[in-house]
């Protein structure tokens, strides 16, 4: 069952050019705004993902086994319609205090601000659920996507040579970033 205070998240950015979106927990009736998101992506969105988001099994398989201990996922609605989604993946045992956040936007909702108000929507959510640090994954040659996590307060910690494979062959480098989510101790 959702927490509370996550199944009653609702929160209504606006973008720079005005457009309003509304960002809430994913459920099992949103798989029609799965397909809507996924079946735009290009070829070489595809290529960074960890899964085949146009496979329909798949997509299901999201909405059928909605977890939320697991994964919270957000969706980005701009008049219904699904323009981008954020994910917070738990961990169990020892890195049970740290989450991991994953972000795709639909390509006509980049570079306009919504990923920063959907990143920072995660970050609160984090904080809310008790989380420590937040953790991410980067690919290396994208640049403006390390600077803007670095603009939210997450610090590189490292470059993972040959880390990540495309479906190809070919490997590239990542960055990992990370956030606190809870002050020092010698802060006050």
């Amino acid at each position: 069952m959702l927490p509370e205070q996550i199944h009653n998240h609702r929160e209504v950015v606006t973008l720079r050019d005005g457009t309003y979106i509304l960002l809430r927990p994913m459920v099992q009736a949103d798989r029609s705004h799965l397909d809507e998101l996924f079946s735009r992506i290009t070829e070489e969105d595809l290529n960074f993902f960890r899964h085949n988001v146009k496979d329909p099994a798949l997509l299901q398989a999201w909405c059928d086994d909605l977890n939320y201990n697991r994964i919270l996922p957000l969706l980005a609605l701009a008049k219904d319609q699904a323009v981008g989604i954020v994910t917070l993946h738990f961990f169990e045992g020892p890195r049970r205090h740290i989450g991991e956040i994953r972000l795709f936007l639909a390509k006509d909702f980049r570079k306009r601000g919504l990923g920063m108000k959907m990143a920072r929507a995660m970050i609160e959510l984090a904080r809310k659920q008790g989380l420590k640090i937040l953790y991410g994954e980067i690919i290396a040659d994208q640049p403006k996507v390390v600077k803007a996590f670095e603009q939210l307060g997450f610090k590189v910690q490292c470059k993972l040579e040959e880390f990540f494979m495309f479906p190809d062959g070919e490997t590239t480098d990542v960055m990992v970033v990370t956030l606190p989510l809870t002050p020092k101790l010698d802060e006050f």
